[in-house]
């Protein structure tokens, strides 16, 4: 497992019962997690005590009981900050796990010792991208929300990265890449964060069982070529680490030689010192 041991701003001080205890700056959060089903005991004293409280619906979804939280902080991961906020299903606008991505993209690209250009696509709210333009690089960054873009933005100003070479989209992934491809355009570092399911803004259906085979072929043809990475990450329960290195092995290793490696990704557990699954990566690199 590839775990995230560096955040000074987030912990996961606890999981039990199909929650998670975790601090996020100075705020306590509960939030559901289908993994935390180890333990049926809540003994640690902060689980009286959150600021607030993700209770899920018998009937799906969910809403948020708030006691003593902001409607947006900031917490911060080494020279980067990041505006947080909680908003539908349980989100705050990070996931920390990826941390551990974001230091592996940052030493590639440093390690490069030359301009290097990232896509970043299913984007989110940028927490790859400044990871990536803080450590030099040129980043594009795709994602079908408008609301997502924006708050990008917003962690690029946060960070001090709001005049680095980052052009953002309000696009379908899959679409821009298609125009990307005919355009000519390449990249030296090419990260995906799909969701299990989702829409894009003209309404385009993703599933991620469905589409990603032919995503990565599509993705293949963008690669520069002195490549430095290409990284795709998994939250779908079922998708396993070996499934993604397979489709990387074939429509990338395969034409361009190189190796993968493929891992779940986790979190420490600082009340017990478990590792906390949070679902996997498959890295690319010559």
């Amino acid at each position: 497992m590839w775990m995230c041991n560096n955040w000074r701003d987030y912990e996961i001080i606890d999981a039990s019962c199909g929650e998670k205890l975790e601090r996020w700056g100075d705020y306590l959060l509960i939030r559901p997690d289908p993994q935390a089903i180890w333990n049926t005991k809540k003994t640690h004293d902060g689980w009286k005590h959150p600021n607030a409280h993700y209770h899920r619906s018998s009937k799906g979804g969910g809403s948020w009981e708030f006691i003593d939280l902001p409607k947006q902080w900031q917490i911060r991961y080494n020279n980067l900050n990041f505006l947080l906020k909680p908003f539908s299903f349980k989100h705050t606008g990070l996931f920390p796990e990826q941390a551990v991505n974001w230091d592996y993209m940052a030493g590639k690209i440093q390690n490069a010792e030359r301009p290097v250009k990232v896509l970043n696509l299913f984007a989110y709210t940028g927490g790859a991208t400044v990871a990536c333009a803080g450590a030099g690089a040129s980043v594009t960054h795709v994602d079908a929300s408008k609301g997502m873009v924006t708050w990008a933005k917003e962690n690029a100003a946060v960070s001090g990265l709001s005049d680095a070479p980052i052009r953002y989209l309000v696009d379908d992934c899959v679409k821009f890449v298609e125009r990307e491809i005919r355009r000519g355009n390449h990249y030296d570092g090419i990260l995906m964060d799909p969701p299990s399911y989702g829409r894009g803004p003209g309404g385009e259906v993703w599933k991620i069982e469905e589409k990603i085979h032919g995503l990565v072929k599509l993705c293949a043809k963008l690669l520069s070529e002195q490549p430095v990475f290409f990284i795709i990450n998994s939250y779908t329960t079922g998708l396993q680490p070996a499934v993604l290195s397979y489709i990387i092995n074939t429509e990338i290793t395969k034409y361009r030689g190189g190796k993968v490696k493929a891992e779940e990704i986790g979190l420490p557990v600082s009340s017990n010192g478990l590792s906390f699954p949070c679902g996997c990566s498959a890295r690319w690199s010559i």
